[in-house]
């Protein structure tokens, strides 16, 4: 038995993940070791200390490309990989077979092949690709082996060449001419110009106002409301008829334009006339249901629905797929396996009857020009098709499965019937119109609705009903008005409706937009307002910046096309050599066209923007954007508060804040104790109210924000002064005993009591209780009260990610997501992860190298203890 377990032979088999390496190897046993790679195992220099020193002296070095012999990259082991690849070394001397099972895209056949050249193996090698974690695929993996795709490797490795060519070449010209920290990228800088092209819409667009009215109907005792359609037989207007530039009436618009007086007499002159239904028209449709999920409509739905960022999507998504519960879920395909539709129909059946069930199997085909990556779309693992609760998921992760769960299991499921009805109703010179919605049949919306990027936007199965109607019937009306209406800007885009433009516009692949997104955010280039995606006057000036002198490399058609060239390389139709060369080298390459408009690009200019309808311009500053006025000894600097988005600019406020930084602000009074002035100032993040002037021996004056429900022009004396009292004591909680205060902090106004925070409304920054509402300012005990017991209690965050236990308390070592990215965590040690780190391949050794500087620079509790001790006890000599 000992003999024949030491011939026993071995295959090693390198994942990406460790993760993916426990569940797989508990499928495959003992005959074979399961390692992980933990993702990239060498890339091009990521930093100056990492460039070989052979190279060093030349030219090219800092990009790591050698631009003058065949565009060679320059591949380091990174030195916390290099532990690893010794490990991968020594386990594949014990074996007799080495199986690369790096995911089945071009990024895993990349790994793979990085592996292969680092490992040089001896033995037979054989490249493993599965969909899914299950028992089943990995066993058929094994089985169905092919050899590495030389293709997809040099796709990936011309991909990775390209955007370090892309970067390196033209991220320093940005530094020089705008500001230092700042970044271009192939894909990155299309999408800061598809953010700044509709900021700079909205700053053109001409507001106009129109008038229609609503007429509250009844049909017997039922009520229904109608709207005003036409009059004397032309329809009224309505928004989509205004010029958006010009704010008039579009040249080719046959409509009836009603202005208040119009309408006002209008409504005079038939409220009291009789309103019948003229006609009734019926109309059936039949919706289909939607593909599967793709990477891209993943991350659109979670962010519709769940309020996911990409990121976050694909984190909890990775998570999902390395526990064998979803397929691999960067994918461009809308294909499914004959084994997922069985299992989804067969769900169906079970789950809502036969008569939900589409009566074939349905096949969906991809539509994408450049589909890539996986074979089949995002779907639940496996043929159980179980739901998130008997997995017993919970959280996101219990989230997202179930979105994909219902969608995968709608798509085999019979058609939705509806019916729509409008009723035209005539009342003198004028028609009116209702319109009523109803579901026959449910068919796929028992599973799965899709959401929409209008926020006012109806869904699917909701129902509008009319009462029964007929032509000519009598109806009354109790109430018929005039309303006015405002033309509204084009919609900024959210994280769900950027995705889906690049997709439509073909730049960039889905896999990657989650860490576009990201940049973008970190690079200062755009800022989350709510879901909206704004981007800062740094990204119109870059921009402008790139149009200007490389519109090629932000134009929508040929960033595409450039993907569609990486396409060509993939599938062996194209060499990479030719398509580098013709981009980088040569009199129209990019090498030539930095260093020409180098010379010519004014730094002054650069950091100059104009906006539409503002007559100054805006400067890029050090500190932020900023206006202008005066010259020399006269001249005036005014800064733009932080959240003011470019579009939101007005020559109004424009004014205003060089006035307020010219005269200086103005005291409201003197406090009655201290006799210091009361200023009302505005900063870079609002307005607020200041005690005192700055001085050596008062640096930081006493300063409160105005809350939202005070006019900052229109605020008084004893507004000020009641702002600067706070934080104030309510009282005593009338269960607890413990004091209940009330203030206003970074995040706006409060209620604390016992380390739990209360919050009034964001919008209006007040709380309603009892039929009033209450301000900080005017709280009681009994507003608070009942705001605390409002709060929620903080869940502990769930782990992205485990690295492994602890060795001096064996407790676990988490990666998490937080508000200023990922960090690793011990007990009370945070430790944030560097800018750029795959979580997927941080390793345990790694983590608590991490840990340990935190704690060494006062990151653990009990130093901050000792210090914030040994700080008092120095005060309270100082003191004595």
């Amino acid at each position: 038995m000992v003999a024949e377990t030491a011939s026993q032979t071995k295959t090693l088999v390198i994942v990406e993940s460790p993760a993916k390496a426990k569940k797989i190897q508990g499928f495959l046993g003992s005959s074979y070791v399961v390692l992980a790679s933990y993702g990239h195992v060498r890339d091009l220099p990521s930093s100056a200390s990492e460039i070989p020193e052979k190279i060093k002296k030349e030219k090219w070095s800092r990009l790591g490309v050698n631009t003058e012999n065949g565009f060679d990259p320059v591949y380091v082991v990174p030195s916390d990989k290099k532990k690893r690849v010794k490990e991968l070394k020594d386990a594949l001397k014990e074996c007799d077979e080495l199986l690369i099972a790096t995911d089945e895209d071009r990024e895993g056949e990349s790994i793979g092949w990085h592996l292969l050249e680092l490992l040089k193996p001896k033995v037979p090698v054989k490249r493993m690709v599965f969909a899914e974690i299950t028992k089943s695929a990995i066993q058929e993996a094994v089985t169905n082996t092919r050899e590495l795709d030389e293709h997809l490797v040099a796709a990936q490795e011309t991909r990775r060449v390209l955007d370090r060519l892309y970067g390196y070449t033209l991220s320093p010209l940005l530094w020089k001419k705008i500001g230092p920290g700042l970044s271009a990228g192939r894909v990155q800088s299309v999408a800061v110009r598809m953010l700044v092209d509709r900021e700079l819409e909205r700053a053109r667009f001409v507001k106009a106002t129109y008038w229609d009215a609503t007429a509250d109907l009844k049909a017997g005792e039922t009520g229904f409301t109608a709207g005003l359609h036409s009059v004397g037989g032309t329809r009224v207007a309505q928004g989509r008829d205004f010029d958006e530039t010009t704010g008039k009436l579009k040249d080719d618009a046959d409509v009836v334009l009603l202005g208040e007086d119009e309408a006002k007499a209008l409504v005079a002159k038939i409220a009291a006339a009789d309103w019948a239904v003229a006609e009734v028209e019926t109309r059936r449709q039949s919706r289909k249901p939607y593909a599967p999920f793709t990477t891209s409509t993943l991350q659109q739905e979670a962010n519709r629905k769940l309020s996911l960022t990409a990121r976050r999507t694909m984190q909890v998504a990775q998570k999902l797929y390395e526990e064998g519960l979803i397929t691999y879920m960067r994918t461009d395909s809308v294909a499914l396996s004959n084994e997922a539709i069985t299992a989804a129909r067969k769900t169906i059946e079970t789950r809502y009857g036969k008569e939900f069930l589409e009566p074939k199997p349905r096949i969906f085909a991809t539509k994408a020009k450049a589909a890539q990556e996986a074979h089949e779309a995002i779907r639940p693992a496996g043929t159980a098709m179980k739901t998130a609760k008997e997995h017993g998921l919970s959280g996101p992760d219990a989230k997202l499965y179930d979105l994909i769960w219902k969608r995968t299991v709608a798509c085999q499921m019979a058609e939705a019937k509806l019916r729509f009805q409008t009723a035209k109703i005539a009342v003198g010179e004028a028609e009116f119109r209702a319109t009523g919605r109803y579901v026959e049949f449910a068919g796929f919306f028992r599973a799965y609705v899709e959401g929409t990027d209008n926020p006012d936007g109806a869904l699917d199965d909701r129902e509008a009903a009319l009462p029964p109607l007929e032509d000519g019937q009598k109806l009354g009306c109790d109430k018929v008005e005039p309303v006015p209406h405002e033309t509204k800007p084009p919609a900024r885009f959210t994280e769900a409706s950027l995705v889906k433009n690049l997709e439509a516009e073909g730049v960039g692949r889905p896999s990657t937009y989650a860490s576009i997104i990201d940049t973008i955010q970190n690079r200062g280039y755009v800022e989350k307002q709510g879901s909206q995606l704004v981007p800062s006057f740094t990204a119109v000036a870059v921009n402008k910046l790139l149009e200007k002198n490389f519109s090629d490399l932000v134009d929508y058609k040929f960033t595409a096309e450039m993907e569609q060239k990486l396409d060509d390389i993939a599938r062996g139709k194209q060499d990479r050599l030719p398509y580098l060369n013709r981009f980088y080298a040569g009199d129209a390459g990019l090498d030539t066209q930095v260093k020409t408009n180098e010379e010519k690009i004014d730094p002054r200019q650069a950091c100059t923007v104009t906006i539409d309808g503002i007559g100054r311009d805006v400067r890029i500053g050090k500190y932020g954007p900023f206006f202008e006025a005066g010259e020399g000894e006269e001249r005036v600097t005014a800064s733009i508060p932080v959240g003011v988005a470019p579009a939101d600019l007005s020559d109004e406020v424009a004014e205003k804040l060089i006035k307020e930084k010219k005269e200086g602000p103005t005291a409201l009074g003197e406090h009655p104790e201290t006799g210091e002035p009361i200023y009302v100032k505005n900063g870079p993040y609002g307005t607020y109210v200041q005690l005192g002037d700055v001085t050596d021996e008062k640096p930081k004056p006493k300063r409160t924000s105005v809350p939202k429900f005070l006019n900052p022009s229109e605020l008084t004396f004893q507004d000020a002064l009641d702002l600067l009292a706070l934080p104030r004591r309510i009282g005593h909680h009338p269960v607890t005993g413990k004091v209940v205060n009330t203030g206003v902090g970074m995040y706006g106004p409060y209620v604390l009591h016992d380390k739990k925070y209360g919050s009034f409304d964001k919008k209006t920054h007040k709380y309603e209780f009892e039929g009033r509402e209450y301000t900080v300012l005017d709280v009681t005990m009994d507003a608070a009260v009942d705001m605390l017991s409002k709060v929620k209690p903080k869940s502990a965050p769930e782990p992205l990610r485990v690295v492994g236990e602890h060795p001096d308390d064996g407790k676990p070592i988490g990666i998490y997501d937080g508000r200023y990215g990922a960090y690793v965590k011990h007990g009370k040690i945070n430790a944030t992860l560097p800018k750029g780190t795959d979580i997927k391949t941080v390793t345990k050794e790694q983590a608590l190298n991490l840990l340990a500087e935190k704690a060494a620079k006062g990151g653990g509790v009990k130093k901050k203890v000792a210090k914030k001790k040994t700080a008092k006890k120095k005060a309270a000599k100082g003191k004595s």
